[in-house]
């Protein structure tokens, strides 16, 4: 359980009540009295029991019925204060969420969603994400300005009333904003969706939905004409993915759909040349005026397009050879698709919005913003060395665990495993495990060991129970 060991939770207080129960066992077990036999027996048995209900995992048939909840929110305000406000509620048909490690953590993400029982208040079911909204709260313009960000979060839609919790965290994990709201599944002004896209299809199907990781791909800047291209550059963007470790020896875990959602104009806006375009999702380039940073702040009209399909984790591919992307921890991937070195972008921002990375690549005029000195960041690839035992130290050499940090050589720059300087924009206080990785250049033929172990554990997340 050594995954779970760092961000959950629900899990350290299963290890606390275990402890508990291992004290009574080993009385049980080791009276030295021995006309009470049947009585250790006994009492064995029954803390047993115990231990095995503290610690049982969810069962998802009892608590959920296959459909989706979709629970859409508002995250508002500024760097001094943010609140989350409750928009609406929607269920649509089937759920194609984990079934798995229902109450588990993997990575703690910048924000989480959480539905509890209304009477033991025990954790259901559990996810965490990252939003552009606070990403938004590390600019400069969050201090002069109040802004709205829509959200749109997915659970398995409840069996009887359960509370749902939504919290946001800042760059040290300090809790900023929640949200604690009942929702009863009799509610009648649970909003039902529309008819599912009768278009969608699959690229590539491995299996049920119940077993597999969906991801769905969603055509934005695309005319109705230019659907034949959007399903060959699906075909591109997967085999992509699918070439890097450890995607490509467990591809089998996958199923992939195309969504072809028209837009009214061909390509993607671009604010800085001035060009804006009428597309499906509304996306376009300069987000927080960074020139290559595409993004959609549509992410109600993204879930709306998607109602009723197969997806869990949703991947925008973006019809414009304009260079850029961008990615969101268990919000969504986007990317441009035409351009020369679009193929390591669709790979690196998947890394981003399914994997969990950081990026780690650094300016050398960067100010402390998403990793303050005093906390380890959440992302499994960066630490700070606050508590670096959470990360790959089990993966250095007895040399390198001598050496920290590695002073970078040119040498084995994409293998060697250290602790290298500059990581998350910063060029002091946060470090990478390798000299280059794709999760810092483009030019990296593969993710770096490190990167490799995260992302190999995030499949096994949502597909094997731990």
């Amino acid at each position: 359980m050594r995954e779970y060991r760092q961000l959950n939770p629900t899990r350290q207080v299963c290890d606390k009540n275990f402890g508990i129960c291992r004290l009574f066992l080993t009385f049980a077990t080791y009276s030295s009295i021995p006309k009470y036999d049947m009585r250790r027996y006994f009492v064995s048995s029954l803390f047993l029991a115990f231990c095995v209900t503290l610690c049982a995992t969810v069962d998802f048939d009892t608590h959920f019925s296959d459909n989706t909840l979709r629970l859409d929110y508002s995250f508002c305000g500024d760097r001094a204060s943010q609140q989350v406000f409750l928009d609406e509620l929607i269920v649509s048909e089937g759920w194609y969420g984990r079934r798995v490690n229902l109450d588990r953590l993997l990575l703690d993400g910048n924000g989480q969603v959480i539905v509890t029982d209304t009477l033991g208040h025990d954790t259901l079911y559990i996810y965490s994400f990252s939003t552009l909204f606070q990403e938004w709260l590390t600019y400069e313009e969050s201090t002069r300005v109040r802004r709205s960000f829509e959200n749109s979060l997915l659970v398995p839609f409840p069996r009887h009333a359960v509370d749902v919790t939504v919290r946001l965290f800042d760059t040290h994990h300090r809790v900023t904003a929640c949200l604690t709201h009942r929702v009863n599944p009799s509610d009648i002004l649970i909003r039902h969706a529309g008819e599912r896209h009768e278009r969608w299809r699959y690229v590539l199907r491995n299996g049920d939905s119940k077993e597999k990781i969906d991801v769905a791909f969603v055509a934005e800047g695309y005319t109705e004409r230019e659907m034949g291209t959007f399903y060959k550059d699906c075909d591109v963007a997967i085999k992509s993915i699918l070439s890097h470790e450890p995607f490509k020896s467990m591809s089998d875990r996958f199923n992939f759909i195309a969504v072809p959602s028209p837009s009214a104009q061909s390509g993607i806006t671009v604010p800085h040349d001035g060009k804006w375009l009428d597309t499906a999702l509304k996306s376009h380039y300069d987000t927080f005026y960074t020139d290559r940073y595409l993004t959609t702040l549509k992410v109600k009209n993204l879930h709306n397009i998607l109602a009723g399909i197969p997806y869990e984790h949703i991947f925008i591919l973006a019809n414009t050879e304009t260079y850029g992307g961008g990615g969101i921890y268990n919000s969504y991937t986007i990317s441009s698709v035409h351009n020369s070195r679009s193929l390591p972008v669709i790979v690196h921002e998947f890394g981003h919005a399914f994997g969990g990375l950081a990026d780690e690549y650094f300016y050398d005029d960067m100010d402390e913003c998403w990793y303050p000195a005093d906390t380890e960041p959440w992302e499994p690839n960066i630490t700070t060395l606050v508590d670096f035992s959470l990360k790959w130290r089990d993966m250095l050499s007895p040399s390198a665990l001598q050496s920290i940090p590695t002073k970078a050589d040119g040498k084995e720059v994409y293998t060697r495993i250290g602790v290298y300087e500059g990581a998350g924009y910063q060029s002091k206080g946060a470090y990478r495990p390798v000299q280059e990785c794709r999760m810092k250049i483009n030019e990296a033929p593969a993710f770096c060991p490190v990167c490799q172990r995260a992302i190999r554990r995030m499949i096994e997340y949502h597909t094997d129970e731990q």
